[in-house]
């Protein structure tokens, strides 16, 4: 209701950015959690939420861009980028070359978007394994995943006010600052369950007891370990 009049857009390119969307976000998924396993969950979580945040500010440049681009006239403020490319709408025909240009944009800033969210759920999950006992992460995960289903139930709520009385760029950039803050909060707050001072030890014995229980019953010579690649990871 914002964004689409602004640029013209018809259903076909609705379409298209979403489905780029989910299919970069796809193909990420299959890279995310290696790129986690091979950083960690600490380091691994901070680009996710990065990326993230940076891909949801984009979105709020792409009109400034479109405007650019488009007239040549370069500004910062979104309110004037919004009138030029309206007026430019109404009076010429370069309707179609701002809907090219801004579908473009939308795409590049989604992509960047997907790369990020693609990480959230491997972090999430390998931070469970580390916090939680195998008879415990179902519970847990079901938790966290809680998360998204609250917040897609609240953006319908929130993000079209936002974009009503203060313009559709500040509901990506009041979402993207949010990601920001999240990830100084993750940097301060998360530690490996060892090297975090607020882990005594009987919550520490809780949540390692499966690899307890491994090494009781692991066989004297330890098997060497491999890596499984991702044609592998598909037969199982």
């Amino acid at each position: 209701n914002f964004i689409s009049p602004e640029f013209g857009w018809n259903d076909a390119d609705y379409g298209l950015i979403t489905g780029v969307f989910s299919i970069v976000y796809a193909v990420s998924m299959l890279f995310a959690g290696k790129f986690v396993d091979y950083i960690g969950t600490k380091k691994g979580y901070l680009w996710a939420i990065g990326i993230w945040s940076a891909g949801a500010c984009l979105h709020a440049f792409c009109g400034i861009a479109t405007c650019g681009i488009v007239s040549g006239h370069w500004t910062l403020r979104f309110n004037v980028a919004r009138e030029t490319i309206e007026s430019i709408r109404m009076t010429s025909d370069m309707a179609v070359m701002i809907t090219t240009v801004s579908v473009w944009l939308f795409l590049a800033a989604r992509c960047v978007l997907s790369f990020g969210e693609a990480g959230n759920f491997p972090c999430s999950i390998k931070a469970i394994a580390e916090y939680f006992p195998k008879k415990d992460r179902g519970f847990a995960t079901g938790i966290f995943n809680s998360g998204s289903q609250i917040g897609a139930l609240l953006a319908p709520f929130s993000i079209p006010v936002i974009a009503k009385f203060y313009g559709w760029e500040a509901a990506f950039l009041s979402i993207g600052l949010l990601g920001f803050l999240w990830m100084g909060l993750w940097v301060f707050i998360y530690k490996e369950p060892r090297k975090n001072p607020h882990v005594n030890a009987a919550e520490l014995a809780y949540i390692e007891q499966d690899a307890n229980k491994e090494e009781n019953l692991a066989p004297a010579q330890d098997e060497p370990k491999t890596k499984i690649g991702l044609l592998q990871a598909f037969s199982f």
